[in-house]
């Protein structure tokens, strides 16, 4: 019976089956109404089933925390729509099909566990204990003879190392026979969601290139998304605003000059979460004008209100809603003559939140932006519709927690 579940067609088959059974045997109301309801529940659930792999599809990220925002987000898409359509409804079937789909979904997720764990054979000429410690992944090295029928989900090895003619030989009969050959490193990648940029090379690095017609339809959804929320933004910003005059003088927008797109500079707008200071000073990490900050700054800062006027650089095409986060001219000169391939971090619009800021939080020194480049790269790699929506959930949860707040 698990080894049935374990496939994803019968799992959400069996799903949608339950669901139906259990809302026609309860339903006592008009048959149009609960046909009406049954079809918004099955709907739902299809649609959460379908996202759900697309949006958490790096082995980063853990499917659990994502079942009940999105089933949640389907439900109010699709009551929305029936309310505008003026469709007749049962809400109590609404209600009883959230929960009965909230409950499978995590079911089927934690009997799918193994299925869903990537099993891959290994020519060991790495360490592969390594990778073996995240329970998502399952490295089983190989012994000599090496047999085609051993490697389950694909082969992976270090392919700068050593290898003996036989493993050059096998590599070889893997790839063509389409069994995926992975190099260690890019596992490695996938386990962390960062680069690893000691193997990139200038040509390496060079392929990176975003998708030019994703980037022309993020502009779009982003800024009708930004359209769509300011109803909810602006009253927001406007006590944001008074409560920032009331407490301390001077405006309450601050600008700064940031460096964007290919390294072309524009005006950053923020709220203003310090007290100004009137002495000319250098180029400084925020953790180290902490004693400058307000009262009212140390709240904004920690729900991220403070980066709200931003939405009027995406809206005039500066920044974009999800990117890597925008440096200072001075931190972008010291950081490209320090760090490797720092400028490729500008091939992309810098945004108000990103993998980065996400994953790893905020940054104070060379060492931690390193690793910050690292988790950019990682976005400009596999920039993508669905990372920027998985990006938004993770940025909900950065608000609600204020991870990474300074």
């Amino acid at each position: 019976m698990k080894k049935l579940l374990e496939n994803s067609y019968i799992c959400h088959g069996i799903g949608l089956i339950l669901i139906s059974l259990v809302i026609c045997t309860i339903s006592i109301i008009s048959r149009q109404t609960v046909i009406n309801s049954l079809i918004v529940v099955l709907a739902a659930y299809l649609s959460t089933s379908l996202t759900l792999p697309k949006i958490t599809n790096h082995l980063l990220v853990e499917r659990k925390y994502y079942i009940f925002p999105i089933l949640l987000i389907v439900y109010a898409s699709v009551i929305t729509i029936m309310f505008m359509l003026r469709i007749e409804y049962a809400r109590s079937v609404l209600i009883i099909g959230f929960f009965l789909s909230t409950f499978w979904l995590y079911t089927t997720t934690f009997i799918r566990k193994q299925a869903k764990q990537l099993k891959l054979a290994a020519i060991a000429n790495f360490d592969t204990q390594e990778l073996n410690s995240n329970n998502k992944i399952k490295i089983t090295a190989l012994q000599e003879p090496y047999l085609l029928q051993n490697t389950k989900q694909g082969l992976v090895v270090n392919l700068h190392g050593s290898l003996t003619p036989a493993q050059e030989k096998f590599i070889a009969d893997c790839s063509i026979n389409n069994i995926q050959v992975f190099h260690h490193a890019s596992i490695k990648e996938k386990l962390s969601g960062k680069v690893q940029t000691k193997y990139l090379s200038e040509n390496a690095i060079g392929t990176l290139q975003p998708n030019p017609l994703y980037s022309s339809l993020k502009r779009l959804w982003e800024t009708f998304f930004i359209i769509a929320i300011l109803p909810i933004a602006l009253p927001i910003m406007l006590l944001t605003a008074i409560l920032i005059k009331l407490e301390s003088p001077g405006s309450a927008i601050f600008t700064q000059e940031r460096i964007g797109q290919g390294g072309k500079p524009f005006a950053i707008y923020k709220f203003r979460s310090m007290e100004i200071s009137h002495s000319k000073t250098e180029t400084k990490f925020a953790t180290a004008e902490q004693a400058r900050v307000t009262r009212i700054g140390k709240i904004i800062r920690k729900m991220r209100i403070d980066e709200l006027p931003q939405f009027f650089n995406v809206i005039k095409g500066d920044m974009a809603l999800i990117g890597p986060r925008p440096e200072q001219g001075d931190f972008v000169k010291t950081f490209e003559a320090q760090i490797p391939f720092y400028g490729y971090r500008h091939m992309v619009k810098p945004g108000i939140t990103g993998w980065a800021q996400t994953v790893q939080g905020y940054t104070d020194c060379t060492k931690s932006t390193r690793e910050k480049l690292a988790h950019d790269l990682y976005y400009i790699k596999y920039f993508s519709f669905w990372l920027d929506i998985n990006i938004i959930f993770k940025t909900l949860k950065t608000i609600l927690t204020g991870f990474g707040a300074k």
